[in-house]
């Protein structure tokens, strides 16, 4: 299956570009969000290096934004690049989680392979991968069952539609589920918390 990103930019654009003034944007360097700067200047979500998974990220965290995160630059959150101490990579795992989960499903819907990223590689690493990955599994679980915000949804059925893949979405979910954050009866041996 071929995974451009100009077809996320035209499926994005094609939903929210009129709706919400934002479009999705092929950056050169860092991911960021761009707000809005007059009205014939939509908002910017500016994914990195054109990559498809980058936009798929840059894309969940803009599906969870509320309306006045969208009036700030990069939605007015902290960032703190690579190199994160111990403290700041668990802050970073606590906010990750819903964007990474939205990014989780909207890789499946798309027919993408999708990696969980704690994002400190020149750091120590995560604060504790395991309970990361689970947590972000939790989210797609309880995403799956109550269903996504309105946006992600909207999205998240725009890819399923593209990519022919609404009718293996569940079977896949429990694949990936297995491959990213095996539970106990998954993978034979107990995962402490």
């Amino acid at each position: 299956m071929n995974h451009s990103p100009n077809d996320l930019i035209m499926l994005f654009n094609d939903l929210f570009r009129e709706a919400y003034r934002t479009e999705l944007v092929k950056g050169t360097d860092e991911p960021e969000y761009v707000p809005a700067s007059g009205p014939n200047r939509p908002a910017q979500v500016v994914f990195a290096h054109g990559y498809y998974a980058s936009a798929l990220h840059e894309i969940s965290h803009w599906c969870i934004a509320g309306e006045h995160r969208r009036t700030l630059h990069d939605y007015g959150y902290w960032y703190c690049p690579e190199g994160r101490t111990p403290q700041q990579q668990q802050a970073f795992e606590q906010v990750e989680v819903k964007p990474q989960a939205i990014e989780w499903l909207f890789s499946l819907a798309s027919g993408f392979r999708f990696h969980i990223s704690v994002d400190n590689l020149s750091g120590g690493g995560a604060a504790n991968e395991e309970r990361f990955r689970r947590n972000v599994r939790a989210q797609v679980s309880e995403f799956l069952e109550r269903g996504l915000p309105t946006r992600a949804q909207a999205f998240f059925d725009a890819l399923a539609t593209f990519y022919g893949t609404g009718e293996i979405l569940r079977e896949r979910w429990h694949d990936d589920a297995r491959r990213i954050a095996p539970l106990y009866s998954e993978s034979g041996h107990l995962q402490e918390n």
